[in-house]
């Protein structure tokens, strides 16, 4: 926490937060994410990683049991991040399946960050699904998705960062990223389908590296980026 915290004074850029509900029954996270909002204001959106980190699609179809868990992590997010939680997703570790597109909606959530369109991370779209399965639901349920780059159809994000030989390629397909988008334009791209936008995602764990100066191997040129 204190890392990501450093790496923010770093820049001015905005950043998305993905949080998970019960990680405010920690005072101490609690402290830090109030902290945090008070530093950084609006440069920090907030969006839901679900109450736990379960695996949702690693799992037999249970709409009502996702639906009751969504809603409890919707409620404790918003109570702290307030007007900086957006009804934005990102399953916990990428596993969605179809069927949770409906939930969400149901909910209120309008952007979905889960998909990693990469064949080697197929088997978290569930059981005998594809990705394109995954984002024609999502379609259908009127939620746009913003799936995350990949690099010669493998994973560059999250534990990629840091997985050898994932790693490697990783460390090529960050090269070259458009330029971030602003607060003020942040809301309005992500939303509308039609907006050409690079997303990529790493862990709030990663900030812990190299005794907490690791960085995002970011590099910007032209474009838009999330």
């Amino acid at each position: 926490m204190r890392g990501f915290t450093s790496w923010l004074e770093t820049h001015t850029h905005p950043v998305t937060l993905f949080v998970i509900g019960d990680l405010f029954l920690s005072n101490k996270f609690e402290l830090w994410f109030s902290e945090l909002l008070e530093k950084f204001g609006s440069r920090i959106t907030v969006g839901c990683h679900g109450w736990s980190h379960k695996s949702w699609s690693a799992w037999p179809e249970d709409r009502e049991g996702f639906a009751t868990e969504l809603a409890k992590a919707t409620g404790m997010i918003t109570s702290y991040a307030k007007d900086s939680f957006r009804p934005w997703f990102r399953a916990p570790g990428g596993y969605i399946a179809p069927w949770m597109a409906a939930v969400l909606a149901e909910q209120g959530y309008v952007l979905d960050t889960s998909i990693n369109p990469s064949w080697l991370v197929k088997k978290k779209a569930g059981k005998g699904n594809s990705w394109q399965d995954v984002a024609t639901a999502l379609n259908q349920s009127s939620i746009v998705s913003r799936p995350w780059k990949t690099h010669w159809g493998l994973p560059i994000n999250g534990p990629a960062l840091s997985l050898f030989p994932l790693s490697l390629i990783a460390k090529r397909g960050w090269r070259n990223l458009p330029l971030p988008l602003t607060e003020a334009t942040l809301d309005s791209a992500l939303i509308s389908p039609d907006a050409n936008i690079t997303t990529l995602y790493w862990h709030l764990l990663d900030h812990a590296r190299n005794n907490g100066k690791w960085m995002p191997p970011l590099k910007f040129q032209k474009g838009n980026i999330a």
